[in-house]
């Protein structure tokens, strides 16, 4: 049995096919590009519709190699915190909001949760404009409570696929409305977002499967017989296809933006452990939680480098932030896009400090990427302080696959921890299969980790 995965991103939306044992078949890739419309005020938003047809298109990509024959099991990783308003017939009545987006804020008066530590701890989250509790006020006072349901950027694409696309415990975890221990809505969250239990999704219970409808099952009848899992939050699945699965290892993850992250074993109804207060919680599925913190810059600090200055290329570029990283002549705050929870600074917020007449660009890049560097190291220690010992971190995503110097330079701001490379680019992918599978534990012994030295796949 082969299983599509299926990762539904910022930047791009991706299908590809992996083997049993979540091994991805060569060439069996298909990629689509989609736009991210910013702006200086905040905005991060994406065409629902159009993300749709980009992944209908990726499909039919795989359907037309003849990749899909085999294809018994559909698994996707999916961005956390997205949400749109939809009207009766299912179709956006706006657009996606992003967790790029720091536009949202608290209705005027509002005085948020009654017990801010327990809410904390409740939802793993807090009152802050990426969660729902934050975004749907919001959108109601722009016009969206002509809206009669709400949905993540997952449930929307996955509904109009399926026969239905209840929300996984792993994305209702990102919306900031879910009791993580009880694995239902938060009556208080829910009172917060000013919204009732019915108009959210339904949430998919565990060892739920979907099936394509009708239309679709015509249009690719090699899935008409696979089996749909319940998405996994984007992190959650990285950690997992990084090996990060107990407390033991930390994944740190460079793609658009960034993350440093860890995983527990906390099955539903377990009490769950101690959360330190400038971290988030959510779920990976109904038997395990990931902890961490994630920034609104990483590789997206490159596109703009890339976009705006003149940079070299390649090996130039490289030997160039070789010598630019030994000098350290730019210090930088890399909030470029803002906070990400609990941080509140808005869009605009980045800063290069120490410019002379010398500098050059390459050093402004450098320093955007070693201030990502030290804000992870600030959190890994938080999260090591919440387990009580040092941890090993696993470097992946696509943006260290691609810079070698970036990887050493995360290598040397969190000496004296071991630190590893995860050569897979396709990390999210192979996490959201390997959960469907259900082996999270079984992936601490996934292949492709080595040091961060090691040369890049030869399909990165």
């Amino acid at each position: 049995m082969d299983i599509l995965a299926l990762d539904l991103g910022t930047s791009s939306v991706r299908g590809l096919v992996l083997d049993a044992d979540a091994v991805p078949r060569p060439g069996a890739l298909a990629r689509r590009k989609v736009h991210l419309a910013t702006g200086d005020d905040g905005t991060g938003t994406l065409d629902g519709a159009g993300y749709l047809a980009c992944l209908v298109e990726c499909l039919d990509e795989l359907a037309a190699g003849g990749h899909l024959g085999q294809v018994g099991l559909v698994a996707t990783s999916a961005q956390w915190h997205s949400v749109l308003p939809l009207a009766a017939d299912g179709t956006p009545s706006g657009p996606v909001l992003t967790w790029l987006d720091t536009r949202p804020a608290p209705p005027a008066g509002a005085v948020g949760p009654a017990d801010p530590d327990d809410y904390h701890l409740r939802t793993g989250t807090w009152w802050h404009r990426c969660y729902w509790s934050v975004r749907l006020p919001w959108l109601a006072e722009r016009g969206g409570d002509s809206a009669t349901g709400f949905a993540g950027l997952a449930e929307y694409v996955l509904g109009a696929l399926l026969d239905e696309a209840p929300m996984s415990v792993s994305l209702a975890s990102g919306t900031g409305l879910l009791d993580l221990r009880r694995l239902d809505w938060d009556p208080e969250a829910c009172v917060l977002a000013g919204v009732r239990p019915e108009r959210l999704p339904a949430l998919a219970p565990p060892g739920w499967r979907g099936r394509l409808n009708p239309e679709h099952a015509k249009r690719w009848p090699q899935l008409a017989g696979a089996r749909w899992a319940a998405p996994v939050g984007d992190g959650a699945a990285s950690n997992v296809g990084s090996g990060c699965v107990d407390g033991s290892r930390a994944a740190v993850t460079v793609g658009t933006s960034a993350a440093v992250r860890m995983i527990q074993a906390v099955p539903a109804g377990a009490e769950l452990p101690p959360l330190p207060d400038q971290l988030w919680r959510y779920r990976v599925d109904h038997d395990h939680v990931v902890t961490g913190a994630a920034y609104s810059s990483g590789g997206n600090l490159f596109a703009w480098a890339n976009r705006e200055l003149r940079l070299p290329e390649g090996a130039e570029l490289e030997a160039a932030l070789h010598r630019a990283g030994a000098d350290a002549r730019v210090r930088a705050n890399p909030r470029l896009g803002g906070d990400r929870p609990p941080g509140t600074a808005p869009a605009g917020s980045g800063e290069l400090r120490g410019l002379s007449f010398g500098t050059t660009a390459v050093d402004m890049l450098a320093g955007l990427m070693g201030g990502l560097c030290r804000l992870v190291a600030d959190d890994l220690a938080l999260l090591e302080a919440g387990v009580g010992d040092p941890m090993e971190v696993v470097l992946g995503g696509g943006a260290l696959t691609a810079s070698p110097w970036w990887r050493a330079a995360f290598a040397d701001v969190l000496v004296p921890r071991t630190v590893w490379w995860q050569r897979n680019p396709e990390i999210g992918a192979t996490g959201a299969a390997l959960v469907a599978l259900g082996r999270v534990a079984r992936a601490a012994d996934i292949g492709g980790v080595g040091p961060p030295d090691a040369d890049a796949a030869p399909d990165a």
